[in-house]
């Protein structure tokens, strides 16, 4: 990675390339990279290999030039609240109320909470899947039933069941759902129309929806996210939207997340909770999520520029070399979800990539129910890794595949 920050708007797209991996292995802020051994590329945690945004990087500097970290003074809630309002107006032209947004340390965080106190031990909660693994285990330990949703593989791409989805939920007296849009692993963004028969089904059902968004800003054109409590303000007043800064600019480490609390009952709930008992977003944090939605937006743009000709070359080379490996091109986030199954590997052909290849995939059945026999692969890269991480997924699948030359 060039030691130098992220310049002008005419040389963001190469310093995108301009990444070095013996850096990236070197730095103390990428999980990605600090985990793997020696000789194996990694593809597998949600973080991008690119440096902050520089808006973010010396707006953090400025605060920190003043030489105080003390206490901040948020009389009204913290300025995370305004900027979420605004960034939901002016980008996807819905008007939250910011006095109903609430602080997290994770958009994990605001879903856990959201179940703790608005449902009971027992009570059976709603997931399309294949899902995020800590949504599954949160939801064992919080005692709650999970009701997976499969969603359907067509040939034009993953698809909500809403026949099942009514039968379920029926059938389980289900109190919540929890939504995922843009959804991961499968990249999927949900079109108004689909979104519209959950809305139907969650009033039908008395539900209350926690909608994850924080994929949003990493969706590919012609693709359109729409916020799920943007819907109705019937709609709205039955939804948790959690969203974060975090994923579309790079900052996973800040743990910085907001929540707009729908339900009057649950904003109270949550209120009447001791002070910071489930952990607070810390002023940095608050600091960088705001410079990134306020600042951070031609950024952004390159990124996502970046990111879909990465993903659109994946998809090309998946069909020309491997055309074994089942694949939808994501609609929205970095990641794909690859269908290995054809290739005979078992439950977890991650394990073989590894093995046979030197790449490290995100492993399927940690998202199942639905996630046997596939791999979450992280395109979030520079074109020149790119396409060494491509050339290991070939050489992972020939006869005479051995781990790849040692890499930093």
């Amino acid at each position: 990675m060039n030691a130098s920050v992220i310049g002008p708007l005419g040389s963001l797209a190469a310093e995108l390339d301009e990444l070095d991996p013996c850096e990236l292995r070197a730095s103390p802020g990428l999980k990605k990279w600090r985990q793997m051994t020696a000789g194996v590329l990694p593809a597998w945690l949600a973080e991008m290999d690119f440096p902050v945004a520089e808006p973010v990087r010396e707006g953090l500097r400025r605060y920190l030039a003043h030489g105080a970290l003390g206490y901040p003074y948020w009389p009204d809630g913290s300025p995370l609240r305004e900027a979420f309002a605004l960034r939901m107006a002016t980008r996807y032209g819905w008007h939250p109320e910011p006095g109903h947004v609430r602080e997290f340390a994770t958009v994990t965080q605001g879903v856990h909470l959201a179940l703790h106190l608005a449902t009971e031990p027992g009570d059976a909660v709603a997931v399309h899947t294949p899902l995020y693994g800590p949504f599954r285990e949160g939801l064992a330990r919080l005692n709650r039933r999970l009701v997976p949703i499969p969603l359907l593989d067509t040939p034009e791409g993953w698809s909500i069941d809403p026949e099942r989805l009514a039968r379920d939920v029926a059938a389980t007296g289900c109190r919540a759902l929890v939504l995922v849009n843009p959804h991961n692993p499968t990249g999927r963004v949900f079109t108004r129309a689909e979104l519209a028969l959950l809305a139907e089904l969650a009033e039908r059902h008395d539900l209350l929806v926690i909608a994850d968004e924080i994929h949003a800003d990493l969706t590919y054109a012609p693709h359109r996210h729409i916020p799920f409590a943007s819907l109705s303000p019937e709609t709205e007043a039955r939804t948790v939207t959690l969203t974060s800064a975090t994923k579309a600019f790079n900052l996973a480490g800040i743990r910085c997340a907001v929540g707009h609390l729908g339900p009057d009952r649950l904003r109270a709930a949550v209120d009447e909770q001791p002070v910071e008992l489930y952990g607070a977003a810390n002023v940095l944090g608050v600091q960088a999520s705001v410079l990134a939605w306020t600042q951070g937006d031609t950024w952004l743009s390159a990124v996502r520029e970046h990111l879909d000709a990465n993903r659109r070359r994946l998809a090309e080379f998946l069909g020309d070399r491997l055309p074994q490996i089942g694949h939808h091109p994501p609609e929205g986030s970095y990641l794909a979800w690859l269908d290995c199954r054809s290739l005979g590997w078992g439950d977890d052909p991650a394990a073989r990539f590894r093995e046979r290849g030197g790449i490290e995939l995100s492993t399927g059945p940690g998202f199942n129910p639905g996630g046997d026999g596939f791999a979450r692969f992280n395109f979030a890269t520079s074109k020149r890794l790119l396409g060494q991480l491509l050339d290991r997924l070939v050489h992972s699948t020939a006869l005479d595949a051995r781990i790849g030359d040692p890499t930093c």
